[in-house]
């Protein structure tokens, strides 16, 4: 397969992406844009577009703010959840430019799960296609607002005063991220750390992302916000969990928040864990595959 166009692409947020491009087999196919979880980026997807999702499919994947290649907020700034959709408004605008008028389809992970459901809830006549990987909030958080802000003041300061740590070599950032996530295979987690760190002044290598996304947010998760926007959502869902996922919801729970989708169906992925694009990225795009291009 070909490599990736990387576009750099001005929002009107002040902020300037990095996206990743895999071309259609024509104009007329459909364009699925795939969002990231938190602490990762663009190039997690290559293993499942490596499988077969680009041809059928336009596909683009971009760094979300302060991960990957993508501007920092920079001195002042903070990561508020919301902020991600005004930017995805951006990119859902610039992925027009190029489809021929095709169908947008969003897939998200994790957090970009969240970004992506919230996004169909705002604007749902411009989303054909929604695939939720793991991507239905997290727990309820029953914390007081005053107290977390508290912590998240805490938090900014420690983050500001402190600095991330470095790893000597490639080697050693790819150990680190197999001992967070032991599915995954030493050659994806060389190509990872790889793409995902840049040298230090000191010659150590660190992480692509802002430290200070490692800070808890002022406003804790609730499901009945998130309702609000998922009860809007119009088009097919498809809403997959791992199947050996320290992040599942339990059944119930999870249970509960698909109900609140009009028109969803459930998969569980054989195999995978809560980083499924990379556990298993050939199961994982023959999902997508008959999914997103389904009638």
């Amino acid at each position: 397969m070909n490599a990736p166009t990387s576009h750099r692409l001005l929002l009107s947020t002040g902020l300037r992406y990095h996206m990743l491009e895999w071309p259609g087999a024509s104009p007329a196919a459909p364009t699925v844009m795939l969002l990231h979880g938190f602490l990762d980026f663009a190039w997690t997807w290559e293993a499942v577009v490596e499988q077969g999702l680009a041809g059928p499919m336009r596909v683009l994947a971009p760094d979300l703010r302060g991960h990957g290649d993508s501007d920092p907020v920079g001195a002042g700034g903070y990561y508020h959840f919301l902020d991600y959709l005004a930017d995805l408004h951006d990119l859902v605008d610039w992925a027009g430019q190029g489809s021929g008028g095709a169908p947008l389809c969003l897939v998200g992970h994790s957090m970009g799960g969240s970004i992506a459901a919230y996004y169909a809830g705002v604007f749902p006549q411009r989303v054909h296609r929604l695939v939720l990987l793991e991507g239905l909030g997290p727990p309820e958080d029953v914390q007081e607002v005053p107290d977390r802000v508290a912590v998240w003041i805490a938090a900014w300061r420690r983050a500001r005063a402190s600095s991330q740590k470095g790893y000597p070599d490639v080697e050693a950032a790819a150990a680190r991220l197999r001992a967070h996530d032991p599915l995954l295979g030493e050659d994806l987690a060389r190509r990872l750390a790889q793409r995902g760190t840049r040298p230090g002044p000191d010659g150590q290598i660190r992480f692509k992302h802002d430290p200070l996304h490692l800070t808890p947010g002022p406003l804790p998760f609730r499901t009945a916000m998130a309702e609000t926007f998922w009860r809007r959502i119009s088009c097919p869902v498809l809403i997959v969990d791992g199947e050996v996922s320290s992040f599942r919801h339990p059944p119930e729970e999870a249970a509960r928040r698909r109900g609140f989708f009009a028109n969803s169906k459930y998969a569980v992925l054989a195999g995978a864990g809560h980083m499924m694009q990379r556990h298993q990225p050939a199961a994982l795009a023959q999902l997508l595959r008959d999914f997103l291009l389904g009638s």
